[in-house]
């Protein structure tokens, strides 16, 4: 079974949560609505919560312990999301890290279908363009879809991207191949940018997502 572990940073797994409770099936309860579980040893209630955005692939399942002072951690066991939170969290604060977690599960998810490396060795290949010495997600971009340093030719990606079609990220990989021979974004960059015969189309879509994150 596949398991993935996400921990925020300052955020590590609590041994007190002790054993997990048994998930219910997708769809008892809608979001918001909570079946309370029985007092666990320890103080632990378990709450059952149904994906809470159309496109999380997975139930989710928050457990509260008392035990727990801060720490927020989270697993991916199949197709449900465990989260454990301390029992003091209001409700808002819960729905907040069930957001901010699923998001992240969500991306790891899309970003384990794509390799970076290969990627960027065939369009350089395609579009004649140079090839990194490095390339891979980023996890903490948030204000850039990706970045590029010449001097070491290393390449980041925003982890941002990985939902996104596939002619998107490839944009965006050609677009810091071409600062690893053009630092700047003048004409001769713009360029070398536009031998990706999508780059207008794909700079749209990005300018579209950007607006919706606003």
């Amino acid at each position: 079974m596949k398991r993935l572990d996400v921990h925020l940073p300052g955020f590590e797994p609590d041994p007190a949560d002790g054993p997990k409770p048994k998930p219910r099936r997708r769809g008892e309860h809608q979001r918001g609505e909570h079946q309370r579980g029985e007092h666990q040893p320890g103080g632990d209630l378990t709450d059952v919560a149904v994906a809470p955005f159309a496109q999380l692939p997975f139930t989710v399942l928050v457990t509260r312990s008392a035990k727990r002072r801060r720490s927020v951690g989270a697993q991916l066991v199949g197709e449900t999301l465990r989260l454990a939170i301390p029992s003091w969290m209001s409700v808002a604060e819960e729905s907040h890290w069930v957001d901010e977690m699923g998001r992240r599960f969500l991306r790891k998810m899309s970003t384990d279908r794509i390799d970076l490396p290969q990627r960027a060795v065939t369009l350089a290949r395609r579009f004649d363009l140079p090839r990194p010495k490095d390339i891979r997600w980023a996890t903490d971009m948030t204000t850039r879809w990706g970045s590029c340093t010449p001097s070491t030719a290393t390449i980041r990606i925003s982890d941002r991207l990985a939902p996104f079609p596939d002619w998107v990220v490839d944009y965006i990989i050609v677009h810091e191949l071409a600062h690893l021979e053009v630092a700047g974004h003048g004409a001769d960059f713009w360029q070398l940018v536009h031998r990706f015969p999508t780059a207008e189309r794909a700079i749209g879509y990005l300018i579209a997502k950007s607006g919706d994150d606003e």
